[in-house]
């Protein structure tokens, strides 16, 4: 049974929160706080084994809690509350560096709430489920890589990247590029720093300009487009750089996961793996038909597993998808696929 303690200046929210919380058999609410000195106290008392804390309140806000955390044995797995600001933003990456395990955004429309029980007891149940990565080994002298492991995803998207990502086998002779819908402002900084705790290979946001790098994840910045081409570099290696592009958005989002699959089929060819996970919209349906038409494999998670399935139904209408694959599974088989193109070269 896991042990949750609600941390949220609103009542409604208090409520909400915990109604949610409660509907799962495995989670149990030990209590609520309207504020972060109310939030101390009874982590003290109840001794929860995750706290959901909201950023602005009262007396002590989010980030004065996560400031005290060292002064407490055995603090909680925290999961912040985010408010889809470009305050909220920053707030979300200052909390990260301070030692939140994970955040979530929360719906502009209060009506909206409730949409997010899934993915919010998801996040819950991840944050006792997943390992956190305690030592990895750093590379001096990175390979330009010959393969990569593209992901696209949207609403319901990041508990699952977490389930993926955390389960890849290092090292992976491939790049790996997570094209995750996000508001602007910074929350895709956080999302890199937050998968960077749990994955085996480093995780960065990224830059315009970035080599693609063996054994690297790079998590595609938001409001902007991120696009593969191709270079060579100085040991006469044919390999693949982001370029960000200001282009207008594609099926009214920047980045698309179509622009990164299309343009990376240019370049890799069928050194491809792509893969579609939760999302809504029709995003990456067209991308998954360019890597299947340029030879790559293209795999997408099951209906059951995922929050919404917009995305990756679009890809098997178009005949696009080579696989249904069900979540904890896909690790494996991305890491199988990447494993099968080395060993015929």
């Amino acid at each position: 049974m896991i042990r949750v303690l609600v941390v949220d200046d609103s009542l409604f929210m208090r409520t909400v929160i915990s109604d949610m919380l409660s509907r799962d058999p495995d989670i149990r609410v030990v209590g609520t706080a309207s504020d972060g000195i109310e939030a101390l106290r009874k982590i003290e008392e109840e001794k929860p084994d995750v706290i959901t804390l909201d950023i602005e309140m009262p007396k002590l806000d989010g980030i004065g809690v996560l400031r005290k955390r060292s002064g407490i044995a055995n603090f909680p797995r925290t999961l912040m509350l985010s408010s889809l600001t470009a305050e909220g933003a920053e707030l979300t990456k200052t909390s990260i560096s301070l030692g939140a395990d994970d955040f979530m955004l929360k719906p502009r429309d209060i009506t909206s709430v409730r949409g997010i029980e899934r993915e919010l007891i998801d996040k819950v149940k991840n944050l006792l489920a997943i390992p956190y990565t305690t030592a990895r080994r750093e590379t001096t002298d990175p390979d330009v890589a010959e393969r990569v492991v593209l992901i696209g995803s949207s609403a319901g998207g990041p508990p699952m990247l977490d389930v993926v990502l955390s389960s890849l086998k290092a090292p992976l002779k491939a790049a790996v590029i997570i094209t995750q819908h996000m508001p602007e402002g910074g929350f895709t900084a956080a999302l890199a720093a937050r998968l960077n705790r749990i994955s085996p290979m480093a995780v960065k946001e990224t830059v315009s300009g970035d080599i693609l790098n063996s054994g690297q994840v790079y998590v595609s910045k938001a409001g902007v487009h991120t696009v593969i081409t191709s270079f060579l570099s100085r040991k006469g290696k044919m390999g693949g750089k982001i370029i960000h592009s200001s282009a207008p958005p594609v099926h009214s989002v920047r980045p698309a996961v179509d622009k990164t699959f299309t343009s990376a089929s240019h370049v890799y060819g069928r050194k491809i793996v792509s893969t579609i996970l939760s999302g809504m919209g029709h995003d990456g349906g067209e991308g998954t038909r360019e890597v299947k038409q340029h030879g790559g494999t293209t795999l997408v998670c099951r209906e059951e597993d995922c929050l919404v399935y917009g995305m990756a139904r679009t890809a098997i209408e178009l005949g696009a998808v080579d696989r249904v694959i069900p979540l904890r599974r896909m690790a494996d088989e991305i890491s199988g696929v990447i494993q099968e193109m080395t060993t015929k070269e």
